[in-house]
């Protein structure tokens, strides 16, 4: 096991961090407000990461909250249509403050509002997950929520640390830090018990663990330390570390920086190899793609399948699917998310990428299949 202090190193070697903020941490309890004061100096800790050339997602609660104080509706409603008004109304003070919070330090704000349903529907989430890395590469900071205003009980997350899993899984992310009431997983509830004994690092996640964390505790937040454990389940399987740590602190990230108390969940593998091996041993092939020798020879040294490379196409996929790729002998090669749908790609096979525009009447990747998405099965692509 790892010491505390070198976990940071993970954190500090991050490219891509999800930021998870729960409302609790800045929606006061007595007036239902927004504590300007707390959001701006998490900004400021926002601001010092990108500066440093780190690419930042934040998984934003507080809607809900907000919106409820705006339209009068009191305490905290059960029905599905209050929680959506209140959605509707709150989204827009939420949105704006980080636009004028974090705009007034140099930084594009964009907004993402997500479903379960985004993540389910394979078309959804090619979508989402477009548009967070071409945000992303813009250098912008995506502000991710739960679309309150149309989800019900059957398409919620549950609660946005589940989502902030998601994200991170979606984004390939490094790392995943989760802003909470507590300052990590305890054996115990400390809030119950002051002799409880706090976990500095998890190295399995397991049914235990879940039991151990007890339910829901937030007076404002809809989750509690499980729906964190969820998150970092999610998130570890996909190759990015996490740590949950206080954020009723002034600038918690420059806090956990300085040695602040945490809990870590490492994980094995990178977010590369960890996509890598889902494509490869997780997904069933919905279909073929026939390469030539050319297209063998670059699959081996590392780089994407263009469509000059494809012969032929075969069976029925939708533009995202896995699709297994062979050789002239039928013979399995390497796997990989397709780029485009079956039809699209038998009319574009043998096609330079240049002439994809003329060819489909629309502008789409130049890869038939990009090298983040594919894997070789096989030693020998050439033969």
């Amino acid at each position: 096991m790892t010491s505390p202090d070198s976990n940071l190193d993970y954190f500090n070697a991050a490219k891509r961090i999800v930021v998870k903020i729960g409302s609790s941490l800045f929606v006061d309890p007595e007036t239902g407000t927004l504590d300007r004061s707390w959001l701006e100096a998490l900004a400021d800790d926002i601001n010092e990461l990108h500066r440093d050339g780190k690419e930042i997602v934040v998984v934003s609660s507080g809607a809900v909250s907000l919106g409820r104080r705006e339209l009068g509706l009191g305490p905290k409603k059960t029905r599905v249509e209050d929680n959506q008004a209140a959605a509707a109304a709150g989204q827009i003070l939420l949105a704006h403050a980080y636009k004028e919070i974090l705009g007034s330090r140099g930084m594009t704000v964009a907004q993402v509002l997500l479903i379960l349903d985004d993540s389910e529907n394979r078309k959804r989430y090619l979508n989402a997950v477009n548009t967070l890395t071409t945000l992303i590469r813009a250098r912008a900071v995506p502000v991710v929520n739960e679309n309150d205003t149309v989800a019900t009980e059957e398409l919620r997350y549950g609660d946005n640390d589940q989502l902030a899993g998601q994200v991170a899984q979606m984004i390939s992310a490094d790392c995943l830090v989760v802003l909470s009431d507590v300052d990590g997983l305890y054996d115990r509830d400390p809030q119950q018990d002051p002799a409880a004994t706090h976990i500095p690092q998890v190295d399995r996640i397991d049914a235990d663990l879940f039991a151990m964390a007890g339910g829901p505790g937030s007076r404002h937040g809809s989750g509690g330390m499980r729906t964190k454990l969820e998150a970092a389940r999610i998130a570890v399987s996909a190759g990015c570390h996490v740590v949950i740590t206080t954020g009723h602190v002034a600038q918690p990230i420059t806090a956990l920086r300085d040695g602040g108390r945490a809990t870590w969940f490492l994980s094995t593998a990178t977010p590369q190899a960890a996509r890598k091996q889902w494509i490869a041993g997780s997904l069933s092939p919905k279909g073929r793609v026939v390469i030539d020798e050319g297209a063998g020879r670059a699959l081996a040294e590392g780089r994407s399948l263009l469509p000059a490379g494809v012969v032929a196409v075969e069976g029925q996929f939708e533009r995202g699917d896995p699709v297994s790729v062979v050789n002239a002998k039928g013979a399995e090669v390497a796997r990989g998310l397709v780029a485009y749908a079956r039809d699209d790609a038998a009319a574009i096979a043998g096609k330079h990428s240049a002439d994809i525009a003329e060819v489909l009447g629309y502008s789409g990747r130049n890869e038939m299949i990009h090298r983040d998405d594919l894997v070789l099965t096989s030693s020998d692509a050439t033969s």
